[in-house]
């Protein structure tokens, strides 16, 4: 893969935040995810390569553009697959919270798991921890062997994991055990890779969040060498019905992050709103400043990119 589409998806990433930016904290996350959607669509078709969606924004006759099977570029010999979140916490964009972004990954063709829209039990870490995590093993165990492998104390452990009653258990547990918690109310993909960076706070991620995020997590998180586990959780059989005709036929497998996103990965995001992996959008008069992360799985190169945008030259803003 050409190491120069790297930074032509932090342009992707920029144009869905600063098309979203506007609309933070205004109470309408429906208009702020097509806003981002929109500017994500259109600044895709200007890069040349030949991209298929394969994580998107849902069925063709869920979504009207970044619809799963979507093509998008504009013809270029390189085909790739692409997983997209035009704006990953909706919730959070239109209450003006903190951590939701803008991201997007692309692989060789067939690199990415074809997540159907549902659950998926996750458990992540950066790479000072890597290979101490079991999806099958408790939480008080899967602390133990992180802290071990830290070599650090369980109370010295923060792990992110969503503000939701089917987790209420394991967050007793957690706390049993000693480790802290943050809990969020939406977006889990940041906090995945807020963990991969020593001094960002957080040292893992557990829980149940959306699948099709569990890509995009896990796609970062190979660019930086961490580790993830991943499992579909079921909710009927409808679901099943639809991850079987999206090729799934192991129900219960126990998916690695090169499974879930293998071959020459590249992946990118930029911050809507502030956060502890990404300063939001910022503006200025005339103007407004972005910040973003890129990063490649061949070369483990991870870069972070503040670019000022004049809208005097750049009138689609």
């Amino acid at each position: 893969m050409d190491r120069n589409l790297a930074l032509e998806l932090v342009r992707v990433t920029e144009a869905a935040a600063l098309a979203c930016g506007r609309l933070v904290g205004k109470g309408d996350k429906m208009a702020a995810d097509e806003a981002a959607t929109n500017a994500m669509r259109r600044t895709l078709d200007s890069i040349e390569f030949n991209g298929t969606v394969v994580i998107g924004e849902g069925e063709m006759d869920e979504a009207p553009m970044l619809y799963i099977g979507e093509k998008v570029g504009n013809g270029g010999p390189t085909e790739v697959d692409i997983a997209v979140d035009p704006l990953e916490g909706t919730n959070i964009c239109a209450k003006g919270m903190s951590g939701s972004i803008a991201t997007i990954a692309l692989a060789p063709r067939g690199g990415f798991l074809h997540a159907p829209d549902m659950y998926m039990e996750k458990i992540a870490v950066g790479p000072d921890a890597k290979g101490a995590i079991d999806i099958n093993a408790s939480p008080t165990r899967n602390l133990e062997a992180v802290a071990e492998a830290k070599n650090c104390y369980i109370e010295d452990l923060t792990v992110v994991i969503l503000d939701r009653p089917r987790h209420d258990k394991t967050v007793a547990e957690i706390r049993k055990a000693g480790a802290r918690i943050h809990l969020i109310t939406d977006g889990d993909v940041a906090p995945v890779i807020a963990a991969a960076f020593a001094d960002s706070g957080v040292d893992m991620v557990m829980g149940i969040g959306g699948a099709p995020e569990g890509v995009l997590a896990a796609a970062a998180l190979k660019c930086m060498d961490g580790d993830m586990q991943g499992r579909l959780v079921f909710m009927s059989q409808e679901e099943r019905q639809r991850a079987k005709g999206m090729g799934i036929t192991d129900f219960d497998r126990v998916y690695t992050a090169e499974e879930l996103a293998s071959g020459d990965v590249v992946f990118a995001a930029t911050g809507v709103t502030n956060g502890d992996l990404l300063q939001g959008v910022r503006y200025f008069s005339g103007g407004a400043e972005t910040h973003s992360i890129v990063m490649r799985s061949r070369s483990r190169t991870v870069r972070t990119v503040k670019t000022r945008h004049h809208f005097n030259y750049k009138p689609i803003y």
